[in-house]
């Protein structure tokens, strides 16, 4: 049976990938046949593309704002909807606090200060801190009991929203990454976009799929619950509780597949340009087949993610405490401070202050989409293992469609020429040569 990432075969395969003919002197090991899930490195130089950032940014904006909507519709007064309050107060600030620039002075790198460094979820990684915010409105249904309609109506439409804007953002990303990682091709915004928003509903339906299984297998749970409501018919409830264990089985594995295998459907959707029944058979066959290797998979991306946020977060910190740095040369430390504070300003300076604060939350916000562009590219990548692991499919192998947008060349009419030729008309070649009655010299 082969370790993860790693065989007998491939590893031999990789040591003498390189050797001088008729000796053992070995020239250089090929680490990407011995160890393929070396891979999984590249998810951080494509999550820090200008697109790739730009796209995670965008897409956590729109999420963000969109629960901060629905949180000032709904309330955000109950334990299951009381974490959509950062969100509800300002989704912008509850954004760019995940990056903290300390004031003009030493050290260079700063450091986070007091409870404004929690940021709105508190990230922790590239991997754990998305997934954990993407799937919180499954975990606040989940965690609380006693749910009234208000608060079922709030979760429903978190999940619903988040699904709707990653399915463009998120897959667009997925799409990008997977032709990048198998191809070595680098497609555009407009052709990913335009990817993503054809594919949309697969994107779209494909986690919701177990959800309606989930809510499907609760109704007769509900009914027999309704039931037991009632001392006399508590005797039945208990013996259809047998029962009811099995459908609760059934519901579990479900969650489990939702909450641990949606990054897997994007991915294969996007690396086979398939449909939302394909991403449901792959996810469900890569998880539960290789659930070791997906863990093994998980937290490399994991580590490799994490050490990118450190070195993301201190790089637009570092340049925004540069910039009032190098301004407070000019201005003067009090007038910086007052800047970053926002106090004792008015009128113009108050509105060039809010000015600054937009410029600096825009970077804020480009370093935070890394969290969301590497979340994709690395569940793009962890899926492209997965796949050679299970159905031992080339990690080369991705679907390359033309893009409608680029006009396909057309044939020119043909016709013939005195000769009976077929030729293409407008063609400017030189004419060919008529056969001559006399024979050649010589």
């Amino acid at each position: 049976m082969p370790v993860i990432g790693w065989s007998k075969d491939t590893f031999f395969a990789g040591v003498l990938a390189m050797t001088e003919q008729n000796s053992g002197t070995i020239r250089a090991i090929a680490w990407s046949e011995v160890f393929p899930w070396l891979k999984i490195v590249r998810a951080f130089r494509l999550a820090i593309s200008v697109r790739a950032l730009v796209l995670g940014a965008l897409g956590i904006l729109l999420t963000a704002t969109g629960w901060g909507l629905i949180g000032r519709g709904f309330g955000v007064d109950s334990d299951a909807t009381r974490w959509l309050k950062p969100f509800a107060d300002c989704s912008w600030t509850a954004i760019t606090k995940e990056v903290v620039p300390d004031k003009p002075g030493l050290p260079l790198l700063p450091r986070p200060r007091g409870k404004a460094a929690g940021g709105g979820w508190k990230s922790r990684d590239a991997v754990a801190g998305p997934w954990k915010l993407l799937t919180q409105p499954a975990w606040r249904g989940l965690n609380h009991k006693n749910l009234g309609l208000r608060d079922i109506a709030s979760v429903l439409l978190c999940g619903l929203w988040g699904a709707a804007v990653w399915a463009l953002f998120g897959a667009a990303i997925c799409r990008g990454a997977a032709v990048q990682l198998a191809a070595d091709e680098q497609i555009g915004w407009g052709s990913a976009l335009r990817f993503a928003a054809r594919k949309w509903p697969s994107y779209f339906f494909a986690p919701l799929m177990p959800i309606g299984g989930v809510l499907l297998a609760t109704v007769p749970i509900l009914v027999l619950g309704w039931i037991i409501r009632s001392d006399v018919l508590l005797l039945l409830g208990g013996l259809c509780w047998p029962l009811v264990l099995a459908i609760a089985f059934a519901m579990t594995v479900l969650l489990l597949w939702v909450l641990f295998g949606w990054p897997l459907m994007w991915g294969a959707i996007s690396a086979e340009g398939s449909d939302s029944f394909d991403a449901l058979s792959r996810s469900n066959a890569y998880m539960f087949q290789r659930p070791l290797n997906y863990l093994f998979y998980a937290a490399v991306a994991a580590v490799i993610g994490g050490l990118g946020w450190i070195l993301v977060r201190n790089v637009a910190a570092g340049a925004i405490w540069m910039s009032y740095w190098a301004a407070a040369w000019g201005s003067g430390a009090p007038r910086i401070d007052a800047i970053m504070t926002g106090e004792s300003l008015a009128g113009l300076g108050r509105a060039g202050a809010v000015l600054i604060h937009f410029w600096v939350g825009c970077v804020k916000l480009l370093a935070v989409g890394y969290l969301f562009s590497y979340f994709w590219t690395a569940s793009t990548a962890v899926y492209f293992q997965l796949r050679r692991d299970v159905d031992h499919t080339e990690m080369d192998e991705v679907f390359l469609d033309a893009d409608q947008s680029e006009p396909s060349p057309e044939l020119p009419p043909i016709s013939k020429d005195p000769a009976g030729a077929p030729v293409a008309e407008g063609d400017t070649g030189s004419p060919p040569i008529a056969p001559s009655d006399h024979p050649p010299e010589g």
